[in-house]
């Protein structure tokens, strides 16, 4: 049986927002909801839980349609482009540690 995972407050409005903002898009847009959904290879209902703010859509597809009404999910312009982006990121985590480990505190046991 799925347990039901609860979401922060800040991530449940965050979710929200980006709902709103893809159903603000598709509207400007002139696209149905049917339209967009078969544009994305998406069910009516998972779009109408995408536009509702729901967690439960895969991260994928939201950022599919997200990208095919146009809401940008990223600071980036021509010259800074997602695949700058990824590109420092990935200079960046080469420099961090390959994994975090919490120090072993040392037992005084010399009594």
């Amino acid at each position: 049986m799925p347990r039901n995972r609860s979401y922060s407050r800040v991530t449940r409005e965050a979710l929200i927002v980006l709902g709103k903002l893809i159903r603000v898009s598709r509207t400007e847009r002139g696209l149905t909801a049917q339209e967009l959904a078969d544009r994305a290879g998406i069910s009516r209902t998972t779009l109408s839980n995408i536009e509702k703010g729901s967690p439960g859509p895969e991260i994928g597809i939201v950022f599919e349609v997200a990208s095919i009404v146009g809401v940008r999910l990223f600071d980036y312009d021509e010259r800074n482009t997602l695949k700058a982006h990824i590109t420092r990121l990935d200079e960046k985590l080469t420099l961090l540690p390959k994994s975090v480990r919490h120090s072993m505190k040392q037992v005084d046991d010399d009594f």
